[in-house]
């Protein structure tokens, strides 16, 4: 899995471009801790797209989220496990969505922990898929109670990392298209 916090090309032999820079522009300024990792999946955009989009998937593939209520369009209810047997919940609204490329977010006053970010789907090779997170958030603490987190492997950066490579296994692993076995099931 590929992780990185500096700007880099898609591909390998194209120019490095900042998608920091694209990002912020995209994703609401909250002045916090920023957090961007990146992996390479064996999938198409279009099928890791629809998986994530479908935020009750979510829960899936990351180990602190223990539920993903879908409000609305554009609104949706989380709730997740934080350090020391403690949880958090807050409500995040959708600021930008194009269809097998981004998803962005921002969570809604009042949340625990402001936040805000982005899932990128970027093209890399025919078969393969680069899923870019980047997350800016403000943790109850400032950067010491990030610190506090961290040491009881809290940190939004650890879980990003784990979030991602659990991704990879499933939708590797997985040979049916993402969405097929939940045709019923409503995406919004």
């Amino acid at each position: 899995m590929a992780a990185s916090t500096k700007p880099t090309g898609a591909r390998a032999n194209e120019p490095a471009v900042n998608h920091a820079a694209e990002t912020k522009e995209v994703v609401a300024e909250i002045n916090g801790i920023r957090v961007e990792k990146s992996v390479i999946i064996n999938r198409s955009r279009s099928d890791l797209y629809h998986f994530w989009r479908n935020f009750r998937n979510l829960p899936q593939i990351m180990n602190h989220l223990q539920e993903v209520r879908v409000l609305s369009p554009t609104r949706s209810h989380w709730v997740a496990r934080a350090p020391v047997g403690t949880k958090v919940e807050w409500d995040a609204e959708i600021t930008h969505d194009q269809e097998n490329e981004l998803i962005a977010w921002r969570s809604l006053e009042g949340a625990t922990v402001a936040n805000a970010g982005s899932v990128r789907f970027l093209h890399f090779t025919e078969h393969e898929t680069e899923v870019r997170v980047s997350l800016e958030y403000n943790p109850p603490g400032g950067r010491l109670g990030a610190f506090i987190a961290s040491i009881f492997g809290g940190s939004p950066e650890q879980q990003i990392t784990k979030d991602l490579s659990s991704f990879k296994h499933m939708m590797e692993s997985d040979s049916r298209p993402a969405g097929e076995a939940d045709a019923d099931e409503e995406v919004i």
